[in-house]
């Protein structure tokens, strides 16, 4: 069957969720990029050449290996991404979709999500990955400022950007696309107009990043060397509490801490995530985490360095390069810290079932009453929530209440 007929809804069966028991996600590592942006340590890489046609081969081997580990799952969700996943043939993802269509049953309402980089180019193929099977765009504008795309590491200019985004929204079923606001420099009132320029779109799905800086980057180096600094932390609240009122205003509240939508238009897969359901990973440095009926669960992750990963498919059938247990702390510990980005919180019963006990065993009741009273969380109708002064501070919330 292929990608577009199962989409059409002749496999998919069974009304499931993102994180809903018997639901899984699949994630596809794309691990090439045309050029390393100053701010990434995710697991991308620049090669002169890409021999695609081994990439899908070796892609829809995993998918296969996968499906074995996780047999009679819903798929609820693809995601392709990178790196650059505008970067790989349309073809490719064709073979990765119908190959999951193969491997497991599709929710009716599966979402198929590409990363894409907004240059003239890759904008140009967006049409061919929607007849691959994909229904969901997510674009890496960063900025509608040209010193700060070029600051940024971009390719793009923000007319190609706009422009991008419009083909998109003519091409796909949901569009979103992707801010990085607190470059150095920037005053809320230049962030807030650059904001409106990007909600004259009418966007259903916006995440909105603040700039942060990772060890090893480009980044890191030259904060270190004195280049230039992010703005003062005043400053930086002052943007992340204009950018909260600005895209409620605009009816895209924040869903989580740096994604916003409008009610319906949630991203489904990162939802898995934060729902701390089931979810696959294939490609160089994908991780993934399944469960097993007893409530075990495995960590897995697959090599980081394109070469090798290609090769242990190709040779041991399996480019995963630890799979890990993980005990019933650790899962506990990892429900929590994705459950309260969301606003939705996270239902105690699932904590208490991951944890096996119930909620004043797992998390000391005098830590946790501190945190209510202070206005940081709120315990009711069966949910533990970060407030908004919570989800501000999330860090340091965390490290108080799973101290």
């Amino acid at each position: 069957m292929s990608p577009r007929a199962a989409l059409q809804g002749g496999e998919g069966r069974g009304e499931v969720g993102a994180g809903d028991p018997g639901a899984l996600a699949l994630y596809v590592h794309w691990p090439f990029c045309k050029s390393k942006c100053p701010y990434c340590d995710f697991n991308s890489h620049v090669r002169d050449s890409v021999e695609h046609e081994i990439w899908a081969r070796a892609l829809v081997a995993e998918v296969g290996r996968v499906a074995a580990q996780a047999p009679g799952k819903i798929l609820t969700s693809i995601f392709f991404g990178g790196g650059t996943p505008s970067l790989m043939a349309p073809a490719t993802v064709e073979a990765v979709i119908g190959a999951a269509a193969k491997a497991w049953a599709f929710a009716p309402d599966i979402e198929i999500t590409l990363e894409a980089n907004p240059t003239s180019v890759e904008a140009g193929k967006l049409r061919d990955f929607a007849l691959a099977g994909v229904n969901r765009a997510s674009l890496g504008v960063q900025s509608l400022q040209e010193g700060d795309l070029r600051f940024l590491g971009r390719q793009h200019s923000a007319a190609e950007a706009l422009a991008a985004v419009a083909v998109a929204r003519k091409t796909f079923p949901r569009v979103s696309f992707d801010l990085i606001y607190a470059r150095p420099g920037q005053t809320v009132e230049a962030w807030l107009a650059e904001l409106g320029r990007a909600l004259a779109f009418g966007p259903d799905h916006l995440s909105v990043y603040q700039l942060t800086i990772e060890e090893g980057t480009a980044f890191h180096a030259a904060v270190r060397r004195g280049d230039w600094s992010l703005p003062e932390e005043d400053i930086q609240a002052a943007l992340y509490e204009a950018t909260q009122d600005a895209l409620t205003a605009a009816g895209l509240p924040a869903y989580e801490v740096s994604n916003h939508a409008r009610p319906g238009n949630e991203s489904r897969h990162n939802l898995t995530y934060w729902r701390y359901g089931d979810y696959a990973g294939i490609g160089p440095g994908a991780h993934g985490r399944l469960s097993a009926e007893d409530g075990t669960a495995i960590a897995t992750a697959a090599f980081r360095k394109p070469e090798t990963w290609l090769d242990h498919v190709g040779k041991a059938g399996d480019g995963t390069e630890t799979a890990q247990a993980l005990d019933a702390a650790t899962r506990l510990d990892e429900a929590v810290m994705m459950g309260l980005r969301l606003s939705e919180g996270v239902p105690v019963a699932r904590l208490e079932r991951i944890g096996g006990a119930a909620l004043p065993a797992l998390i000391e009741p005098r830590r946790l009453d501190r945190l209510v009273t202070g206005g940081f969380l709120t315990l009711g109708n069966g949910t533990l929530t970060a407030t908004a002064r919570g989800r501000a501070v999330l860090n340091t919330l965390l490290g108080e209440l799973l101290a």
